[in-house]
């Protein structure tokens, strides 16, 4: 059967309208910066994946609980607070194709305002009474921490391993992704193993999706992104493409990208000079070969699971992340 991502998330629209509802509920506070910015961050046009990836589990294990429409609030929360953090750690002025919370509001008050969406995830996962979930969302955010400071050290780098970079990808998006197929397993009792098979799905789901957004960082436009374009070596992030194209380049290769590492800009060395060593080295192929491989592997372990149309769903979006260009 043929679907559409408006027909993914049509299956789960009105439980995603309940997660909106929760969102606003919780950004309320008597403390006006926190509502401003909150409000703000959720008005970004975010395409809310992840609460649409939980709401379509817990769909294919049975129904859509409250405490699921409560844990996909509390994914988007936790996305949400790390692109903030992120922001001002890279010191970025857009986001979504408009002013990022930093440069509106500036670093002090932004980075109070993470925090806060933080803190409020835990309190609402609290709320549900349930170890497992409170122990699965604490591992996730340790995790996506632990990316952000890895990154963070090897910063400006250019002998970084290919282990060393997929390990940042799998921490900094693949486990939140892990989440959202864990935790409505979770909510539903399901045994500790079963539940694990849900969070591989997820993870690998996360790996494909980041290593594409790898990609568009160096083909896409700006007006599609949203963002600036080639962005991440700009800041010193080294990404798998590049790597591909200074572990099979030449001396001369492996200086302009080091070049562009040190300078944190392109200008002794153009964004589509950069673009042309990576293809020469293949290293987009092979990026989006990786990632197929992922898409592959969540696949084939979501077929040990029921057949339904929002199994069907899941199936599709791997598809669709390997295809999509924003």
């Amino acid at each position: 059967m043929e679907m559409t991502p408006q027909d993914i998330y049509q299956l789960v629209a009105p439980e995603l309208a309940l997660v909106e509802e929760e969102l606003l509920t919780y950004t309320r506070s008597g403390i006006t910066p926190i509502s401003e910015i909150g409000e703000y961050l959720l008005n970004a046009g975010g395409k809310r994946l992840r609460p649409a990836l939980l709401l379509l589990t817990a769909k294919m294990l049975g129904e859509v609980s409250p405490m699921a429409i409560r844990l996909g609030a509390v994914v988007e929360f936790i996305h949400n607070a790390t692109l903030v953090h992120d922001d001002i750690i890279d010191a970025a002025d857009t986001r979504r194709g408009r002013p990022s919370a930093n440069s509106h509001w500036g670093n002090s008050m932004t980075v109070l305002a993470g925090d806060w969406l933080y803190m409020q995830s835990f309190a609402v996962a609290l709320g549900e009474k349930n170890l497992d979930v409170l122990n699965t969302l604490i591992d996730i955010t340790q995790k996506m921490v632990e990316g952000e400071l890895l990154q963070l050290t090897y910063l400006g780098r250019s002998e970084l391993t290919e282990a060393q970079l997929l390990d940042i990808v799998e921490r900094k998006t693949a486990y939140l992704f892990s989440g959202c197929t864990k935790l409505p397993g979770l909510a539903a009792g399901m045994n500790h193993g079963s539940a694990e098979r849900l969070a591989e799905i997820g993870k690998s789901l996360g790996m494909a999706f980041q290593l594409v957004d790898d990609l568009l960082d160096l083909t896409s436009t700006q007006d599609v992104l949203g963002k600036p374009v080639a962005n991440d070596l700009k800041e010193g992030k080294l990404t798998l493409p590049v790597l591909f194209a200074i572990r099979d380049g030449n001396c001369e290769d492996t200086l302009k990208v080091k070049r562009v590492l040190d300078e944190r800009d392109f200008r002794s060395v153009d964004r589509a000079e950069i673009l042309r060593l990576v293809e020469r080295s293949d290293g987009l192929n092979r990026t989006r070969k990786l990632a197929e491989d992922y898409a592959r592997r969540a696949i084939q372990m979501l077929e040990e699971f029921p057949a339904s149309i929002y199994r069907d769903a899941i199936v599709r979006i791997p598809e669709f992340i390997l295809n999509r260009n924003a």
